[in-house]
């Protein structure tokens, strides 16, 4: 059960604050059920809200431990291997409602690889691939830039410099 006050990740939200824990006032709403109440950081003025008994659409923000551990394994994760184009945007919605950041580390490796591969050949990326690969960059930067305390728009570099460093350190 998550906490007042307790920052959680959600599936749709992102980054929430859970503000309460309570029976919807809405008519219609089932008052013996309880919902956490949450505000995501980024929301302007939205709420969700997401039952108790039936939270797996919430999960606890990595610690700061956590996402430095995430950040040294990122050259070991393989990029998502999509065998059937026609599965490609499925796959990527998939991995991002997963809210799991190895998920999205795979669609963003897939992603690059599409880019450079259709930018090599004269091609132009699609608007598909270009929407996914925000979504999945902005949920991976997010969620990062909060568990170690940077900005968001910081995390492609700190990550870049964590990896070279890393990979220095081994040689």
């Amino acid at each position: 059960m998550f906490e007042l006050n307790e920052f959680v990740i959600h599936t749709t939200g992102g980054i929430c604050r859970v503000t309460d824990i309570a029976p919807l006032d809405m008519p219609g709403a089932d008052k013996s059920r309880k919902y956490y109440f949450l505000v995501p950081l980024n929301g302007k003025g939205s709420r969700v809200f997401v039952p108790v008994d039936n939270s797996s659409a919430i999960r606890k923000v990595m610690t700061g431990e956590e996402a430095w551990k995430l950040i040294d394994e990122i050259p070991c994760i393989e990029e998502m291997q999509v065998d059937n184009d026609k599965l490609r945007e499925s796959m990527y919605k998939e991995a991002i409602r997963s809210c799991d950041l190895r998920e999205l580390v795979k669609v963003i490796k897939n992603l690059r690889s599409r880019r450079a591969k259709r930018l090599s050949e004269g091609k132009k990326t699609t608007a598909t691939d270009d929407k996914y690969f925000k979504i999945a960059e902005d949920n991976l930067y997010s969620e990062l830039a909060f568990a170690i305390g940077r900005q968001k728009n910081e995390m492609e570099q700190v990550i870049t410099e964590r990896i070279h460093s890393v990979l220095n350190s081994a040689i």
